[in-house]
């Protein structure tokens, strides 16, 4: 029997294990964990009536692999979609108050948040010519040569705000958004390549004689992503070894991989799978490949802390229609953005309370994750009255504190990844998953983990097909 180890019990590790089973379902698959939960920054936290997710709030449906992951777990059927109004109503603080951002032509034209040259400019974007050879490039290069520097101020930073909590202008556009990208290498314009992709799911969906459903929703359970996470968990034919802290990882003379951890345990494997925070794997495979380290520890992490506010329905001005908004990083507040949480998703709050959950810290603002609950908490309060009007004290609150909370895909990163993977082509039987590489959101590290397993599978099944032959 096959002897598989994974490193790691957030949602990449747990997926990996799942899938595994399925390719190799003899296979003896063991995943250390060292905390006392899996999931990673992937869990809910449930008190007095709030449900708070301590990292993403929820996966996009722009891939199909998390929906068909839930769908094999038997918890498809639980899945709720975000709420009309969060799809279609998000907002930007600037200028001292919340604008909607467009999303449609007509409020596009409508919007102050951008002159009419600038609107001119975008509109242009699909008769700009590709540029050849560009390589690497930032995301703000890119948005300013494709529609422009004030575009580029406005939307750019928003986008890299709500997904990275880092910087446009250290962050690369081919490693950060290799779809849009792409669209300008294959179509020659984003406008064009996003309405020709459009046409043709419209297309494929009418002969499958199926409705167009546009991509781009966001779901959820009632229970929150816990849901997702424990349904991965009670999947494994073994549970997970938890508070394993793995120190070390040599092989052996006979080509067996041996993890130990800081309580001087061992555990042998056949092939091993480090899930872990690329941190962790660097200081885990120091030891065995210190050059192979470095490469992995070089890659950034900003820090992040969540803290979740619940007040009196009553309490709070007007009403949450929407997904919440965002701070642009230009203007280095001390929150990054606002997810009105139970507008969002039902469930997310008590009857007659609301909750809401702030963002603070990311690249430009790593001391706002340091400073005492006291002080994070009047930060954020005094946010909230500034852009919503809201004074009263809040009746809950939680706050969630990573110290390594995004990995950051800076320019030099797919250079970085490709490096990584010809590297271990000297170490056979050791693979590395995990959002450090290929993607950092939920529906990356499912489609990832997938892939990965179909890796172990073959390199598994190579070897035995050698063992025989030199039998």
């Amino acid at each position: 029997m096959k002897r598989i180890l994974i490193v790691g019990a957030g949602i990449s590790g747990l997926t990996v294990a799942v899938r595994l089973q399925q390719v190799v379902p003899d296979a003896d698959i063991t995943i250390l964990e060292q905390n006392d939960r899996p999931g990673g920054t992937a869990w809910t936290i449930r008190r007095d009536g709030f449900q708070v997710e301590t990292g993403p709030n929820g996966f996009l449906d722009t891939k199909p692999d998390t929906k068909k992951l839930c769908q094999d777990l038997c918890v498809g059927d639980q899945l709720v979609e975000a709420s009309a109004a969060a799809s279609t109503n998000r907002y930007l603080f600037v200028e001292g108050k919340l604008k909607l951002l467009p999303n449609s032509m007509m409020s596009f034209l409508g919007s102050d948040l951008l002159s009419w040259r600038a609107k001119l400019g975008l509109f242009w974007e699909r008769f700009r010519a590709a540029k050849k050879g560009v390589g690497d490039e930032s995301i703000d290069a890119f948005a300013r040569r494709r529609v422009g520097a004030e575009v580029a101020a406005v939307f750019a930073d928003a986008l890299v705000t709500g997904i990275y909590a880092g910087d446009p202008r250290l962050l690369s556009m081919p490693a950060s958004f290799p779809r849009i990208a792409a669209l300008e290498r294959t179509h020659g314009s984003i406008l064009k390549g996003l309405a020709r992709t459009a046409r043709q799911r419209r297309a494929e969906a009418t002969a499958r004689g199926e409705p167009y459903q546009r991509p781009g929703k966001m779901w959820s359970f009632p229970g929150g992503l816990r849901v997702l996470v424990e349904g991965l968990r009670d999947r494994l034919k073994k549970p997970p070894i938890f508070g394993a802290c793995v120190s070390r990882i040599e092989k052996s003379a006979d080509g067996c991989w041996i993890v130990a951890s800081e309580g001087r345990e061992r555990w042998p494997a056949d092939a091993l799978v480090l899930a872990c925070p690329a941190h962790q794997q660097a200081v885990q495979l120091a030891d065995l490949d210190a050059e192979l380290a470095q490469k992995i520890a070089a890659i950034p992490y900003n820090r992040v802390a969540v803290v979740a506010l619940g007040f009196r329905q009553a309490d709070v001005p007007g009403a949450l229609a929407g997904f919440g908004f965002i701070a642009p990083q230009r203007t280095r507040r001390d929150v990054l953005g606002v997810q009105w949480c139970s507008s969002i998703f039902p469930g997310r709050a008590p009857a007659g309370a609301v909750l809401l959950r702030a963002m603070c810290g990311g690249w430009h603002r790593p001391d706002v994750v340091g400073w005492d609950d006291t002080r994070l908490l009047a930060a954020v309060r005094k946010e909230l009255g500034l852009a919503m009007g809201i004074v009263a004290e809040p009746i809950f609150h939680e706050i969630i504190r990573w110290d390594r909370a995004i990995p950051q895909y800076v320019l030099g990163h797919l250079d970085r990844v490709a490096w990584i993977d010809q590297r271990l082509l000297r170490h056979p039987g050791l693979f590395l998953a995990g959002n450090a590489y290929r993607g950092v959101a939920l529906n990356e590290c499912t489609e990832q983990g997938e892939v990965l397993a179909r890796c172990v599978a073959e390199f598994l099944r190579k070897t035995a097909t050698r063992s025989q032959r030199s039998i």
